[in-house]
This record gives C-alpha cells, sequence and structure tokens, in this order.
C-alpha cells in the first residue's frame, strides 16, 4: 500500500492533507524563496559525503556496533560475543565504520580497542533514536 492510498483510507484528522486533492497542475515558481534555499545549500561533495554517512547507518549490525562502542571502549572479540557473530564479520563492518570515519581504533598490544571518532557520531546517533521512539 502507498502512502497515497494509506492517507486517504486513513480517517482524515485536522492536520491530515488529502494528497488526492491537492491541484498539481500549478507551474508557480517561487524565485524569490529558490534563490534563498539555493545560497543556503552545501556544496554537492559535501552533501554527497552526507548520503555516504547515513548509508552506513542503514545497516543494522552497524546500528549496533555504534551502540555498543557508545557505552564502552572494545576489540573485535568484545563485540563479536555480544552481537553473538563471527569475528570476521565484525572486522568487515569496522572495516567499514573506519572508512567513513565513525570509528576509530587504538593498538594496546597485540589487542586493538575500537571507539566511536567523536561525539558527534553518539549524537546523531542518540537523535536518530529519539526519532524512532517518538
Amino acid at each position: 500500500m502507498n502512502i497515497r492510498s494509506t492517507v486517504s483510507k486513513n480517517a482524515m484528522t485536522k492536520d491530515a492533507i488529502d494528497i488526492d486533492s491537492l491541484d498539481c497542475t500549478t507551474n508557480v515558481i517561487h524565485e524569490e524563496v529558490v534563490a534563498a534555499v539555493r545560497k543556503e545549500m552545501p556544496d554537492d561533495e559535501l552533501l554527497l559525503d552526507l548520503a555516504d554517512l547515513f548509508k552506513v547507518f542503514g545497516d543494522s549490525t552497524r546500528v549496533k556496533i555504534i551502540c555498543a562502542l557508545l557505552r564502552a571502549e572494545m576489540c573485535v572479540c568484545d563485540i563479536a560475543a555480544l552481537l553473538g557473530m563471527s569475528k570476521s564479520a565484525i572486522s568487515h563492518q569496522l572495516r567499514t565504520l573506519r572508512q567513513t570515519r565513525i570509528v576509530k581504533y587504538r593498538r594496546e598490544g597485540k589487542v586493538v580497542y575500537y571507539s566511536l571518532e567523536d561525539e558527534h557520531v553518539g549524537t546523531i546517533f542518540d537523535q536518530g533514536l529519539v526519532h524512532v521512539s517518538e
């Protein structure tokens, strides 16, 4: 069922919009609005980097790893035990998280410990969690 039929079939509240009744035949372009927004838009390259960042959050295993690393610095073995996955599968996901600068690592002897790159990652995660919890 698409959004159009869902909106049409659900009981309309005072804030709901019946998208079937919208007049989409107008071709008015509000030039001032378009010009003002265009000036505020980040460069395409920056927006592509942002899209890549959000793609990383599109995998539930990576989200679980981020959630775990929000709480503690951990090695691959610890993360694998926590998530009930193989070390190889966790290493693969950590590689992706490192490439997008979400996770960093430090070596202590033979053990490599992973943590979040910076507080921004935690903020993104927390804001997403609040959003989906509403």
